[in-house]
């Protein structure tokens, strides 16, 4: 059964009419693609126009000789299978070409058909590996393009989340100044009753000889009921309620839920004392 080598496309250069012919028809019935040229500068104007996998040149010809025509061939198209196939025993240049990569190999006139018919494939299997390393670099050299872009868009994106950070420390840090410098008492409780956070103010109006009112239980502080302030701050978003600061001073109390998104379950309560606040 012969081989669907009919994308397979080989270039024979002779000068020798009768050498092609018996070429052509040795690798038809393989099922090649098969161009000719009866010299060295028909041959590159082939090349010029067709996708060539594998070249095989006669050394001896006029004008140009075979290891001349494919060392040209090498600097033009470096992914094309050179050979020389000849008979003559002048063997120096040839051996030179092969040295230097622009002979893939040396056969010799006359040949052997299947010999020859079998480094022909092998030449193809040589010419469609190239083919493939020089596709998988490609594709490799997109995907590290692609990573490298990634990579930058990443950097990117971590140093605006890096500013956007430091911005919303700053701004908690001024929110936390603010807190502690308001005139009035600001105290956050968990749904536990214990106090979680509390200002400057709050700590100067109740602290008393508690050094300092988070952790302590905001019903003894404040000497309420504590769950009867939330549940009258479910039904009422504010409210007065007195609270006795001593020395005859009361303050207004309010309450609210804080909000869910914070993740925070528990309440503000803020304490408003006029006299002090004008005093």
């Amino acid at each position: 059964m012969i081989e669907d080598n009919s994308q397979r496309t080989v270039l024979l250069v002779d000068d020798e009419e009768n050498i092609l012919s018996a070429l052509i028809r040795l690798f038809r019935r393989d099922g090649y693609h098969i161009l000719k040229a009866n010299s060295g500068k028909q041959g590159l104007e082939l090349l010029a126009e067709h996708d060539v996998g594998v070249v095989i040149s006669d050394q001896r010809m006029p004008h140009m000789t075979g290891v001349e025509f494919l060392s040209t061939v090498r600097a033009l198209y470096p992914d094309k299978i050179c050979m020389v196939l000849s008979g003559y025993t002048d063997l120096e240049s040839v051996i030179d070409a092969i040295n230097r990569g622009a002979v893939y190999k040396f056969l010799t006139k006359p040949w052997d058909d299947e010999l020859l018919r079998r480094n022909l494939a092998e030449a193809f299997e040589q010419y469609e590996l190239k083919q493939e390393n020089e596709r998988l670099n490609q594709a490799l050299r997109h995907a590290n393009e692609e990573l490298e872009t990634l990579n930058r868009d990443l950097e990117r994106r971590v140093e605006l989340k890096t500013r956007e950070i430091m911005i919303h420390a700053k701004m908690l840090q001024v929110s936390q100044d603010v807190l502690e410098k308001l005139p009035v008492a600001v105290l956050g409780m968990g749904d536990d009753g214990v106090i979680r956070v509390a200002n400057d103010t709050a700590q100067q109006w109740f602290g008393g000889d508690i050094d300092d009112l988070v952790g302590a239980f905001a019903s003894e502080v404040l000497a309420v009921a504590v769950d009867d302030l939330c549940n009258d701050a479910i039904s009422s978003p504010s409210f007065r309620r007195d609270v006795d600061l001593g020395e005859g001073d009361t303050a207004d109390l309010y309450c609210s839920r804080l909000e869910q998104s914070s993740g925070v379950q528990g309440w503000a309560l803020v304490l408003t004392c006029p006299a002090r606040v004008m005093g």
